[in-house]
This record gives structure tokens, sequence and C-alpha cells, in this order.
């Protein structure tokens, strides 16, 4: 089968590490009838593995040309392929415990990210490989450099664990960052959770737009409604202070005084 070419435009840098794919499989812990989905599988190098374990693997490739190279390589039997752009795709249609994975194309990480939180509830567990600096923004915690809106977004919504870090010499082409492991899973139904979910997104957002400003500023349309004392946070506090649990106070008492998003 001719080589395929890498294209930027799709963000692709190919894994090829051996031991790096082990550790991947081996920290997924897989078993036979688990319902896996892979995010971009490539060349299948990740597929291959999990293949091998599974009964059946479902995968989203949204290069036509490495979707044909699946279909060439592996029995329908064994993998469903699902050709389209993963930030269209329906997780839902799978049913529920779904267990998903992928070495994740750098340039739509977060909004791929944003886009599986709605499907959350579905979830087991997903691992993914990140460029570093995105996974160290989604574990960082309130006072690191790191915390941002990411880090409230979805630690609002996950249990979230950086694994190990993978060198650029495991790809190919080798991109010019580091990449790391994470695995996130869902939190139960009874987590902390802002009566209005809207709210304290436009909250989050608000703050982290101007991370340098104080609150007072970076609220302002809602400053005045605030009770600053009863939910631990001075008007001069800048958003990198402000754990989870105080922006989900912060959004539940302005729901509480009538407002909405």
């Amino acid at each position: 089968m001719a080589k395929h070419e890498a294209r930027k435009r799709f963000g692709q840098n190919f894994l090829h590490d051996l031991s790096v794919i082990d550790d991947i499989v081996r920290a997924i812990d897989l078993r036979h009838d688990d319902k896996v989905i892979e995010i971009g599988p490539g060349l299948a190098a990740l597929t291959r593995p999990l293949s091998e374990r599974l009964d059946h693997l479902n995968v989203i490739e949204l290069d036509r040309d490495l979707a044909h190279r699946l279909r060439n390589s592996f029995s329908p039997k064994k993998l469903t392929i699902t050709e389209a752009d993963v930030l269209t795709v329906d997780f839902s249609d799978w049913g529920d415990d779904i267990r998903i994975v992928g070495n994740l194309p750098y340039n739509i990480s977060s909004p791929l990210l944003f886009h599986l939180m709605s499907f959350a509830h579905l979830v087991r567990d997903q691992h993914f490989m990140l460029q570093r600096e995105v996974v160290d923004r989604m574990v960082a915690k309130p006072g690191s450099s790191d915390y941002s809106r990411l880090s409230v977004m979805l630690q609002s919504r996950y249990r979230m664990v950086k694994l190990f870090d993978v060198s650029p010499e495991a790809f190919d082409p080798a991109p010019k960052v580091v990449s790391s492991i994470v695995r996130m899973r869902p939190l139960p139904e009874d987590r902390p959770q802002a009566k209005d979910t809207s709210l304290f997104e436009q909250l989050v957002a608000a703050s982290f737009a101007q991370r340098r400003k104080m609150l007072r500023g970076s609220w302002a349309k809602w400053a005045d409604s605030i009770p600053w004392e009863d939910v631990g946070i001075a008007p001069t506090a800048r958003p990198g202070e402000v754990s989870v649990q105080q922006f989900i106070a912060v959004a539940d008492a302005l729901t509480e005084r009538g407002i909405t998003s």
C-alpha cells in the first residue's frame, strides 16, 4: 500500500513508537466486550492493538484516504468506520457506557473536548493524547498559571489525571511539542453543578476573557447582585484564584436572585 503523506490541514502526526502504544493500551485496560470509539485512527498504530483486544471497534476518521486504507486492512466484523468530522458526530448513536480514545488533532482539541462534554453522561471514560500544554491546562488547579476556562469547564464535569508524557520522536512527522496522555472520567450525576449551566458558562468565559482583570470588572453586569462574602471571593480577586465550586456558587447565587442566562 502506498505511503500516506501526513496532511497539515488535518493536524496529522502519526504515532509509531511501539513502547508508547503499549503503554497507552495498558492504561486503557480493555475488556473484550467494551464499547470503544477511537477518534482519528490514522495509520492504525493504536487501532490494531485495540482491535486485537476487542470483539469490535468503532473509529471516526475524516481523511477519506485513511478511511479507505482501514477498510482494506480490517474486516467489517471487527471494525466500523464513521467517515466524518468528529465535531459533527452524535456520540449518543453508540448508546451508553462508551469508552473514547484517540490521538486528537491538536488544531481542534479544545472545540472537541467541549463537544464531548454534552455526551459525558453516556461515557465511562476517555483516554486522549494531546499537546502537553493543553493537558496541563485541563488538570491545573487554582493559583496555577495554567488554570483557565478550559480547567474550570472540564473539571466541573470530569475527574482528570495526566498519565505520562510522549516525546516528539514517537511520531512521524515529529511535532514541535511534547504530548501527554490524559484520563477523563465523568463525575457522577449527583456532582456539584450549577442550577443554570448557561449562566455558569457565561461567568467562566467572562472571567478568563481578561484573566488579569479583577472580577468586579469582568463581572460588572452581575457585580451588584453577587454576595461576595457569602461565596468567599473578594471583588479584587482574579479568575485564577477562584475554584470550580466557587464559580458554581456565584452562578447559583445569581440564579436565586432571579438572574438568568
